[in-house]
This record gives C-alpha cells, sequence and structure tokens, in this order.
C-alpha cells in the first residue's frame, strides 16, 4: 500500500516560486519506479485537474497552463517526488496532490493512491 504525504505549500505573490514535496513510503524506491506518478490540482470552485505526469518511461507530460513553469522531479532513493512552481499565478491557487498508479500509460481515472493535499494560495 503506497502512502503519500505532501508538503511546501503556503502563501506566494504573483510571480513568485514554490517547491512542493510529496514523501512516498509503504513502498521500495525500486518498485515505486514501476509506478505513474502525478501532480494535480483542485483550485476553488474547479474540477481536479493534472499538472504534472510521470510516466514509467521517465518522461514528465505537462499540460500548456502549467508548461515552462512546472517541473516534476524526483528522488529514487528517498522515494520523494517534487512539483518546481515558478512564474505562479493567482489562477494557481488551489490544493495540490500528488498521486500513482500501476497502470500501463497513466490513464487519469486510475490513479488510486493521493496524498491529502497541500494549499498553494498566489496573491497579486
Amino acid at each position: 500500500q503506497v502512502h503519500l504525504v505532501e508538503s511546501g505549500g503556503g502563501s506566494v505573490q504573483a510571480g513568485g516560486s514554490l517547491r512542493l514535496a510529496c514523501a512516498a513510503s509503504g513502498i521500495t524506491s525500486r518498485n515505486l519506479l514501476n509506478y505513474c506518478l502525478g501532480w494535480f490540482r483542485q483550485g476553488p470552485g474547479k474540477e481536479r485537474e493534472v499538472v504534472a505526469q510521470h510516466g514509467i518511461d521517465g518522461r514528465a507530460t505537462y499540460p500548456d497552463s502549467v508548461k515552462g513553469r512546472f517541473t516534476f522531479s524526483r528522488d529514487n532513493v528517498k522515494t520523494t517526488l517534487y512539483l518546481q512552481m515558478n512564474s505562479l499565478k493567482p489562477d494557481d491557487t488551489a490544493i495540490y496532490y500528488c498521486a500513482a498508479t500501476q497502470e500501463t500509460g497513466c490513464p487519469l481515472g486510475t490513479f488510486g493512491f493521493w496524498g491529502q493535499g497541500t494549499q498553494v494560495t498566489v496573491s497579486s
């Protein structure tokens, strides 16, 4: 059973940066390599959306809304995921979640392991 815990959220002014972390436990670093990993967010009054996906092939993909500003990375030794967020905008305000799935191809509806979320607030 994979257990995920996010940290690093907070309040920042527009244009600023934050780095979120997601600690994975209940799994070895070797086994975590077999999981697709993702960062999602849900803003006030909005549906949850993916902001970064990291496939088993090692490639990270991003939606246009964050491409060039957000970067996914992972520390395989510590089984920790990161989301570096730069040039933040008020529209980035949301609760951010990390998630994992073992399904090939990382279908969005199959992410079954979720953290509790961390709040990011960006003021103008």
